[in-house]
């Protein structure tokens, strides 16, 4: 059997690798992201000022194409919203996004949602990020969307550890709340970036003293490795799948504006594959859940096994033919990928329970 990807070709894209869905291609191929993505000119040792600046034009071309992506979705029936501002641990104010369904009979469990973005980009209001809460809202959760600091964009510039001291904000006070919330237990979800801060949480719960507060992690496509520029052997998928739609470089910028000089590259609670066993054993139930054809999908899978070694419930998932966060992106282009990932975090939240 030939190598995969760019193992074997190193012009191969996600329109020719024979493992895309088809699908995928048609909804990229109006935005170019169906071709192999080239090398940006910025890089980790460029100034931080012009670091920023292609942060933040990154940003508003993502956000434009992830709202194409979810145009012509339908509505989810019988799910109401609503705004909490906390203040963070910092002393900033906290934007909350609660969503629920307006019949069901609770309590319910409640997710703590963290958006992606490489806790550098994006925001909980982009469309295809509340489209997601009211879906899981529809599956019968009770669904809190985070508008943590970012590193970059509008919602920067704020290195480690401002964005995850704003999520460990917020699942204290969904924790603190769940009378109010009409919930019974919470468990922490991400893609991407956002995979990186819940299990960044869980580990600063567990060196803080209040692991009790969460019942579950759910990390999809997690960005935990920091090794975006060596891109060692075991992360094998650096090089099969650089490029499809994201490549190394774009995140090895992402992880040098979150983590300027890489000054916190040991701390498990920035980079979540540098945790030792001491970090993670006695931590609640996961899933980990990766891309087939993402660049992160080896750092992911890396995570996964560690966490089962150190003793941890861990379910790990591969979302075939599908690039970085594609299950979650593409609610209009692959609805039963995209379903079946909604279920499958609605029903882990609902299988586990309050606490370890």
């Amino acid at each position: 059997m030939p190598a995969p990807g760019r193992l074997a070709d190193d012009g191969c894209s996600l329109e020719t690798d024979p493992r895309t869905d088809p699908r995928i291609v048609d909804a990229l191929r109006p935005f170019g992201l169906h071709q192999q993505q080239p090398d940006i000119s910025i890089t980790p040792a460029s100034p931080r000022g012009e670091q920023l600046d292609y942060i933040r034009d990154t940003e508003a071309a993502f956000q434009t194409v992830f709202g194409a992506w979810t145009d012509g979705v339908s509505a989810v029936d019988g799910v109401q919203s609503s705004q909490e501002r906390i203040v963070g641990m910092d002393g900033n104010e906290v934007p909350l996004y609660i969503h629920r369904p307006v019949a069901a009979p609770g309590p319910l469990p409640c997710v703590v949602h963290l958006h992606g973005g490489g806790m550098t980009l994006l925001s909980a209001t982009d469309t295809v990020y509340a489209h997601l809460r009211n879906e899981l809202a529809g599956n019968g959760l009770v669904v809190v969307g985070v508008e943590f600091r970012n590193a970059g964009g509008k919602l920067g510039d704020h290195p480690y550890p401002a964005g995850l001291n704003d999520c460990v904000s917020a699942i204290r006070w969904a924790s603190a709340h769940l009378d109010e919330l009409g919930a019974s237990h919470v468990v922490i979800a991400g893609e991407s970036g956002g995979g990186n801060l819940v299990l960044a949480a869980a580990i600063r719960a567990k060196r803080e003293g209040w692991l009790d507060e969460i019942a579950g992690v759910y990390a999809q496509c997690p960005f935990v490795s920091n090794a975006y520029v060596d891109k060692p052997d075991y992360l094998q998928s650096m090089r099969e799948n650089d490029g499809y739609f994201i490549n190394s470089v774009l995140f090895a910028l992402l992880a040098e504006v979150y983590d300027p000089g890489s000054k916190n590259a040991d701390d498990p609670a920035c980079w979540p594959l540098r945790a030792a066993d001491d970090d993670l054993i006695g931590l609640p139930p996961h899933v980990v859940s990766v891309n087939e054809l993402d660049p992160l999908r080896d750092e992911g899978l890396a995570m996964y096994r560690k966490l089962c070694r150190a003793g941890v419930s861990t379910t790990g998932r591969i979302v075939a033919g599908t690039p970085h966060g594609g299950d979650l992106l593409l609610p209009a282009a692959i609805p039963d990928v995209h379903a079946a990932s909604v279920r499958d975090l609605s029903g882990f939240a609902a299988s586990v329970s309050r606490g370890v």
